[in-house]
């Protein structure tokens, strides 16, 4: 694949990085992938696309993938990662033809955190009612700024109760703690879930974030939303890059590419 670098202005007037990755050959418009990375909201960077499914899924089916460097919670506290993240998606689509992008078929996706920012991306822009989006990929995602059953106590390898209120504090800001986090912020939050995009993930079993993407999941289905989850069994947090050699992490990567082959078949008309 072929990267190209751009730089765009999100709707405060700040200045971004997107980084896109198109097919070295590239015959017609292509789905467009908008992947967000993980960090806790509070690290992390658009090279992780590399290492991504967002990019194992472009590679293998053909697709335009965009990664936005999205400010982190050390930057500026929410709403600023959304705020850059609907900017680059906003991007994908106003320039799809340049990009070489079907309109009709943008999916977002991310990892952990940055399939915390999918969730509410999807909110957002379901609100905003400007770009369509098709399929929504929020891996292992962190939704919600509470305490889970199994968020609490968790001392699980790679991310933990400790780190993850830590993460919280620094991305809600003066919101952290408080009665007022919207959904946007913390989409486990949200309220209503109509006419959110078609969902599929993936989760550990002991791993802090694997109730609220259950309930994610279970709510989503509630209001009417096609959305699956596979669990697998284990407490390292995205297991699938950490202990990608692993069976399980071969099989969440092969299903994964099952779904989406599945959902692109129909043209995610699901």
């Amino acid at each position: 694949m072929k990267r190209q670098n751009f730089t765009i202005e999100t709707t405060d007037g700040k200045r971004i990085r997107l980084l896109v990755l198109r097919p070295a050959r590239q015959n017609g418009p292509l789905p467009g992938i908008l992947w967000l990375h993980g960090g806790g909201y509070t690290m992390g960077g658009p090279y992780m696309v590399y290492v991504s499914r967002g990019k194992t899924l472009a590679s293998k089916f053909g697709a335009v993938v965009a990664a936005p460097a999205y400010r982190r919670a050390g930057e500026a506290p929410y709403p600023a990662a959304l705020e850059d993240c609907y900017a680059a998606l906003r991007y994908l689509y106003d320039h799809a033809e340049e990009l070489g992008v079907r309109r009709d078929q943008i999916i977002v996706g991310g990892e952990s955190a940055g399939g915390g920012l999918t969730a509410a991306l999807c909110l957002y822009a379901r609100d905003k009612k400007e770009v369509p989006i098709v399929f929504q990929i929020p891996l292992y995602p962190m939704l919600d700024c509470l305490d889970t059953p199994s968020s609490r106590d968790n001392h699980a390898l790679i991310w933990n109760t400790v780190r993850n209120h830590r993460g919280w504090a620094r991305y809600l800001g003066d919101l952290y703690g408080t009665e007022n986090v919207p959904g946007y912020a913390s989409p486990a939050r949200a309220e209503d879930y109509r006419g959110l995009p078609p969902a599929y993930t993936y989760v550990t079993d002991g791993e802090p974030f694997y109730a609220e993407t259950l309930t994610y999941v279970r709510r989503l289905n509630e209001a009417g939303v096609p959305a699956r989850a596979d669990v697998y069994h284990g407490n390292v947090h995205a297991f699938d890059n950490f202990l990608f050699w692993t069976k399980r992490a071969r099989e969440a990567r092969k299903k994964l590419c099952d779904v989406y082959a599945d959902a692109l078949s129909r043209d995610f008309r699901l």
